[in-house]
């Protein structure tokens, strides 16, 4: 039986949840292996609002996010990346509600040169609910703030997840999208996801000091330092145990993964060869492996 992870972080679907002064959360109806209770939504502020990550296209969701809006305006709706958990609902609650959709990019955005090669040779595979048809009305770079009635948020480029992955900083809280969940690691997969940049992203958000994370699927991440601490340790433990891995012979992912996530359910083995390819890849750019010919989804990996 598999342990729940956040046996407490049970909200009420569809209810807006006070967290702070100026901070509600609505849980949207996704719950899965891969989204845990569901998407959080959150609404920022007291005078106009700013929403953050609307979520999958759900009419339910919708409805439920204009409830906790009432006569509040709304001046800015925020997405964190492209994923059809996230990102879909903004352009109708943004045309609802009159305010223009920020993010970094389009979901192909962000991606480094060798995910950009990897995607344009169409063998890599990855797109694990990629919202393609996202388009922001306005463009985020690292640093930019969006402001409104006692609030101002600034993005922050942490692509790892995804390659437009922004968070969002308010002051001391940040809210980390997909980048940082306290109930388990996030999917690193290619060429969406980077490994080499997930761990980039979390080294520069350790270089600040965090009060509180609020991440896009489970409870608030009250020790953020902690969390990255654990997050970059067991990075490079999975690294160590697909280098240890390769040293019986060159392998697939597929292979390292089924050998590697010996307690992992079935149903999650998919996620997890994706998340060692992302090692792999990370590691051909250490030049410490390199596939025995081309570079694809399913090559076999040697070490150097």
């Amino acid at each position: 039986m598999i342990q729940d992870p956040q046996p407490d972080f049970r909200p009420t679907i569809g209810e807006a949840e006070t967290l702070a002064p100026g901070l509600r959360r609505v849980l949207a109806p996704n719950p899965s292996p891969m989204t845990f209770r569901g998407t959080n939504t959150y609404l920022v502020g007291d005078g106009d609002l700013a929403i953050i990550d609307p979520g999958p296209a759900d009419d339910t969701h919708l409805n439920a996010i204009l409830e906790a809006v009432g006569k509040q305006r709304v001046s800015a709706v925020l997405v964190t990346h492209a994923h059809v958990d996230h990102s879909p609902l903004a352009r109708a609650l943004a045309d609802i509600v009159a305010a223009p959709i920020y993010a970094f990019s389009d979901a192909s955005g962000g991606r480094s040169a060798v995910m950009q090669q990897l995607a344009a040779t169409g063998l890599m595979g990855g797109g694990e609910g990629v919202d393609g048809d996202f388009r922001p009305d306005i463009e985020l770079a690292d640093g930019d703030a969006v402001t409104g009635d006692g609030w101002s948020l600034c993005a922050l480029h942490t692509p790892g997840h995804f390659g437009n992955h922004l968070s969002f900083a308010w002051d001391d809280v940040l809210f980390c999208g997909d980048l940082v969940m306290g109930w388990a690691s996030s999917l690193v997969s290619p060429p969406d996801g980077d490994l080499t940049d997930f761990m980039a992203s979390c080294r520069h958000l350790q270089s600040q000091k965090w009060s509180v994370f609020h991440s896009g699927h489970g409870a608030p991440i009250l020790d953020p330092a902690t969390r990255l601490d654990w997050l970059i340790s067991h990075r490079m433990s999975r690294e160590a145990a697909v280098l240890t891995a390769l040293q019986d012979g060159p392998a697939t992912s597929t292979a390292l993964a089924a050998k590697i996530y010996t307690d992992t359910p079935a149903a999650l083995l998919p996620a997890a060869t994706r998340n060692v390819l992302a090692h792999l890849i990370d590691l051909h750019g250490k030049n410490v492996v390199a596939p025995v010919k081309s570079l694809h989804a399913e090559a076999l990996f040697a070490l150097t």
